[in-house]
Parts: C-alpha cells; sequence; structure tokens
C-alpha cells in the first residue's frame, strides 16, 4: 500500500505534518478529515531506490524487536486491540525496513490472519521460537505475558551472546595485528636490510636468510596470498553450510582446549534459558525441545536434543536421554531429573541457565585474563624474533671488526 506525506490544520489552527498509509489520495484525505485534521497538502511519498538494493536495506537488531515486544505487551495490557498496536509502533518506528514489516503484519491481520501466523511470514526478523510462543499466548489469552517473557528472555540472550563475543575480541584483534605487523615487516622492512646484507658480501646467518627468503616469497606472491586466504575463508563457509562440515567443525569447537569449556557452557546455558521460557509459556515438551534444538547454535548440541525429543516421545523421561548424549553435564541432567519429578521443571531450567551464565561470567574473566600475556608474549615473540635475525649479521661484523 502506497504511503502518503500529508500536511493540514485541525480545528484550532495549529499546522501538522505526518504520513500514512491508503490506497488512494482520495482515501487519505478522507482518512484525515475523520482525525479532525484539514488536509492542505498530500502527496505520494518518493521510492528510495537503495531499498529495493538487499546490501543497503536496513536491517532489524535484536534489540529492535526486543523493544517492540515490551511495547507491544504494555498496549495489549492496557486493552488496545492488536490493530491499533501495530499502527502505533509502525508510526514510532524508526527502522524503515522493520516499520514496513509492522505495516504488513498489520494488513495480514486485518484480512483474518492471526497474529502468530502474521509473524510467521517473516521468518529472517521472528525465529520459530518468537513466534511459537505467541501462538501459545494466543491459545492461552495471556499474550502480554508472554511477550513480556519474549522480551525478557531475548535481553538475557543478548547479554549472554556479548559476553562471548567479549572473550573471542581480544585474541582475534591481537592475532590480525600480529598478521598485519608481520606482513608489513617482511614486505616493506625486510627489504631495506636485504640491500644492505648484500653489499656486505659475506654469508648471511641462517635466521637472516630465512627471514631473507619468507620476504621475497611475499613480494613477489603477495596476490596470490590475499587471494588464497579470501579463497579458504569462502570454501570454509561452504563447508560449514552442509550438514558434515557444520557437525565437523561444531564438535571441534566443542573439544577445543580453551575454548571448548566456554561454548559448552554457553550451549548449555541458552538451552536451558530457552527451554525455560518454552515450558512455562504452556508450550508442549516435545514442540519446546524440537524448537530449542533448532536455536541450539551447535550442530552437536542440537543432534543430541533431536535423539532425546525421540526418546521422549518413546515414554523416557527427559533427565535420561540427555544423560546419554554425553553433551551435558551429569549436574544439569539430575537437576532436571528433579524439576520434572517435582513438576518444577520449568523453575528448574531457570536456576540452571542463571547457575551457567555465572560460570560464562567467570570463564570469561578467566580466559581473558589468561590469554592477555600469552597473546603479548606471542606478539612480542614475533617480531623480536624478526628484529633480532635482521641484526645477527650487524652483530657479526662488529664482532669481525672488534
Amino acid at each position: 500500500m502506497p504511503v502518503y506525506l500529508w500536511e493540514g490544520t485541525t480545528r484550532k489552527g495549529e499546522i501538522k505534518k505526518g504520513e500514512l498509509e491508503a490506497a488512494d489520495d482520495r482515501i487519505a484525505r478522507s482518512q484525515l478529515r475523520r482525525q479532525g485534521i484539514r488536509p492542505t497538502s498530500v502527496k505520494k511519498k518518493p521510492k528510495d531506490l537503495l531499498e529495493s538494493i538487499p546490501f543497503f536495506r536496513q536491517k532489524v537488531k535484536e534489540k529492535e524487536i526486543v523493544i517492540f515486544a515490551r511495547q507491544f505487551a504494555t498496549m495489549i495490557n492496557a486493552g488496545l486491540p492488536i490493530v491499533q498496536c501495530m499502527d502505533l509502533m509502525r508510526s514510532e518506528e524508526r527502522n524503515k525496513t522493520f516499520g514496513k514489516i509492522i505495516s504488513t503484519m498489520k494488513d495480514d491481520i486485518e484480512g483474518g490472519l492471526s497474529l502468530s501466523d502474521a509473524l510467521k511470514k517473516h521468518p529472517a526478523v521472528f525465529d520459530n521460537l518468537f513466534v511459537s510462543l505467541v501462538a501459545a499466548g494466543e491459545a492461552g489469552g495471556i499474550l502480554d505475558v508472554i511477550l513480556n517473557r519474549l522480551s525478557a528472555y531475548m535481553e538475557k540472550a543478548m547479554k549472554l551472546k556479548s559476553k562471548v563475543k567479549g572473550a573471542m575480541t581480544y585474541p582475534i584483534s591481537v592475532l590480525v595485528i600480529s598478521i598485519a605487523v608481520v606482513t608489513l615487516l617482511l614486505y616493506k622492512v625486510v627489504p631495506v636490510f636485504e640491500t644492505m646484507f648484500a653489499s656486505m658480501g659475506s654469508a648471511l646467518p641462517a635466521p637472516t636468510q630465512l627471514l631473507i627468503d619468507a620476504s621475497r616469497f611475499v613480494q613477489n606472491y603477495i596476490l596470490f596470498i590475499i587471494g588464497f586466504f579470501i579463497a579458504a575463508v569462502v570454501i570454509f563457509r561452504r563447508f560449514y553450510r552442509t550438514e558434515t562440515g557444520r557437525l565437523l567443525v561444531d564438535r571441534t569447537i566443542l573439544r577445543a582446549p580453551i575454548f571448548g569449556t566456554l561454548f559448552r557452557k554457553v550451549a548449555v546455558a541458552r538451552f536451558a534459558r530457552t527451554l525455560s521460557t518454552m515450558v512455562s509459556s504452556g508450550v508442549p515438551i516435545l514442540d519446546g525441545i524440537e524448537i530449542v534444538s533448532k536455536t541450539a547454535g551447535n550442530k552437536v548440541v542440537e543432534n543430541a536434543l533431536m535423539k532425546a525429543r525421540k526418546s521422549i516421545s518413546e515414554g523416557k523421561a527427559i533427565a535420561e536421554p540427555l544423560l546419554e548424549s554425553g553433551v551435558f553435564p551429569t549436574m544439569v541432567v539430575q537437576m532436571i531429573a528433579v524439576g520434572e519429578n517435582t513438576g518444577s521443571l520449568d523453575a528448574m531450567l531457570a536456576k540452571i541457565a542463571d547457575f551457567y551464565d555465572d560460570e560464562v561470567d567467570t570463564t570469561v574473566e578467566a580466559l581473558t585474563s589468561l590469554l592477555e600475556p600469552v597473546m603479548m608474549v606471542f606478539l612480542g615473540g614475533i617480531v623480536g624474533s624478526m628484529i633480532v635475525a635482521l641484526y645477527l649479521p650487524i652483530f657479526s661484523m662488529a664482532g669481525a671488526i672488534g
């Protein structure tokens, strides 16, 4: 539906302007008059050509979805109809892409679709977890409660993701800086020393000769090296998209000596938090585990949960197949068993999630404390070794003169 830019005056003579959606300018003027505004100008809003290109299209961030859920819950709790809630949120939304999505959902709901069905048409913004919980809220008549739970869950998930990013940022940054420094030394600095050594006319020490050979290789094949790294990244990404590739990489990540423990704790925290939210919202346990498996973020954990789901559908308790998977710690499985036996599975899962959130905090702090000196020694060792190799012939020449 086209958008119109309008300008008009109220009954009190105040000048107002804004934009609204309408089938044509005649209907737009009619809508303004019903709102008590006498339109003086109604023009069709020109289309932004850049918005038709996916690269330039504004992305919808998790934080914006959280705000959407919280505002929606407040309006529903206040007794406003869903269509009016959508209209208000669309008018306040600054993200053009998200605003169009809200507008489309509003039209779908006016056309007879339920809210969950309207959300389902936008999987890039609203995942299966969001849609399933909204459907449960609609069925139970507690949509505002569900939306509040969703926003709280998403906020905690964002914090967890931020912690992991924080733990990974430092070593990746140091590694990138190391590669850049070494490349710069080999490409620009070493050739200057090579010219000076050539005038000496004597044999160079083995470390210096090795460094000069590496410098020549970088200078002669710099484009090939860059192309190789780009090709390696592209091949890895395509390999990771395959079933076998993702399983192999995710299994390696969980078994990694330093970061494996961190990622395992993150996976457990995410599983417990998500399943707790779904169980407390009235989603059936089998449906909940299926959705949780798809949002696990790790193929090994996803496979373990799907195997557990199959065992549960055959009549087994939840804890038993989770223990057999070997992915989840014994303490987690025991707490789930207690929660299942006492009828407080959602509360127990929430406690597990809180505990592992704290564990992630502790692990991140420990890793940061450990990695800072290790990475500094690593970077200093590489640069220092190169400098020593460059000055070895000068030291030899000074000794010979002495």
